[in-house]
């Protein structure tokens, strides 16, 4: 795809780029809503990927073609204070006002994208263009996030938490920067950093059913969800002592015997991210001891208690969870990301997936009325970039 959109620049400009780059979107394999609370999450890039090619222009006007619908998008530099514009370049916009802490020059620019990672899907689209932009703005002014490439994702969530409004923690950003082909990664989110990589053994892969419902997190109640779990924390801490800093500290016993301490809102929060990183630890024991089966199970408990403790599921998310428990061949299925809309992942038979993923579709489709997205997954590498 690079190679292609570096073409397509050319053409389209009439000067050839100075530097390219291209980052993944990503599957939350398990782990919901638990980058923020400090704790463990289990996820892989995808081999979707969103390309981004630059070159620096005079003057204060910067133009973004974004090929994957053939519209220009432009703005001025002089207005990238002002509040979040509709579509892509907010994106853009926010990734040059992290970037101006690091020495970004107040240069204008051409650039142009592409990419093939589904939109508002909760597959990070936008993670994987924060990552693309920020990469090639590295590069091209040598302001060297390329060797720190955790605070290049810090500088991906800033543009989430900062610009827009979204108080998103690291998983989207790390996901698509620290992939590794062929392997999912465990990272954690106190000690920021990827803590291991381990491959499905052979013969699984992973269906992902987009429910064709969109979601907007920055318009969801997803700030409120972080709100209660720091809410649920701090009663905890008084509770248990210092040693509970967020709800990554907390055990599941611990959590059982303070319910009556808490509201139900705030425990049911709780109770969600307490045991999902309790699930991510468990799945790395099992996916090493070869046990999928029961690995699976705990992608079906996930979705569960997304549905009734985490409240960020959705009608059509619920659905598709339902077909996939009757339908021959899953081991595991789950909501992937933020939720409230979205894609669900499906832990199947390779030899099967595609035939899988036909029969759920058909029965989604039955049953709501839309034809939903699939394709098989398969982990890819994390972001790339260079110099031209």
């Amino acid at each position: 795809m690079l190679d292609a959109l570096i073409g397509k620049f050319q053409n389209y400009y009439g000067i050839a780029p100075v530097a390219a780059a291209q980052a993944p979107g990503r599957l939350e394999v398990l782990g919901n809503h638990t980058d923020y609370n400090e704790g463990v999450v289990l996820s892989c890039a995808v081999e979707q990927v969103t390309a981004f090619v630059m070159a620096p222009v005079t003057g204060t006007k910067c133009r973004i073609m974004d090929f994957r619908d053939g519209r220009e998008m432009s703005f001025d530099l002089a207005d990238i204070d002002r509040p979040p514009p509709r579509g892509g370049s907010k994106y853009i916009i926010g990734m040059l006002r992290e970037l101006r802490r690091f020495g970004l020059p107040a240069q204008a620019f051409c650039a142009a994208l592409e990419s093939n990672v589904p939109l508002s899907a909760g597959m990070s689209s936008s993670a994987a263009l924060e990552v693309a932009c920020g990469l090639a703005f590295s590069l091209a002014y040598n302001l060297g996030l390329e060797n720190d490439p955790a605070l290049l994702a810090r500088a991906g969530q800033g543009v989430e938490n900062n610009y827009l409004g979204l108080k998103s923690g690291l998983l989207d950003q790390f996901s698509s920067i620290f992939g590794v082909k062929d392997s999912l990664i465990m990272s954690d989110f106190r000690s920021v950093e990827v803590t291991d990589t381990l491959t499905l053994p052979a013969g699984y892969a992973f269906v992902v059913i987009n429910s064709m419902k969109k979601h907007h997190l920055v318009d969801s109640d997803y700030n409120v969800r972080r709100q209660d779990c720091e809410s649920a924390a701090m009663k905890l801490a008084g509770i248990f002592g210092e040693t509970v800093k967020t709800l990554r500290d907390v055990s599941t016993e611990q959590i059982a015997a303070a319910r009556a301490n808490l509201s139900w809102r705030e425990y049911r929060r709780a109770q969600h991210v307490i045991w999902e990183c309790s699930r991510v630890n468990t799945a790395m024991r099992l996916i090493r001891e070869g046990d999928i089966r029961s690995f699976g199970r705990l992608l079906f408990e996930s979705h569960e208690s997304s549905r009734l403790n985490f409240e960020n599921s959705s009608p059509e998310l619920d659905i598709l969870i339902d077909i996939a428990k009757s339908t021959p061949g899953c081991l595991g299925a789950r909501l992937s990301g933020g939720g409230f809309g979205g894609i669900t992942i499906h832990l199947v038979r390779a030899e099967k997936a595609a035939q899988y993923a036909e029969k759920v579709c058909d029965a989604y489709k039955k049953q709501t009325g839309i034809a939903a997205d699939s394709f098989i997954c398969a982990p890819g590498d994390g972001a790339t970039g260079c110099l031209l």
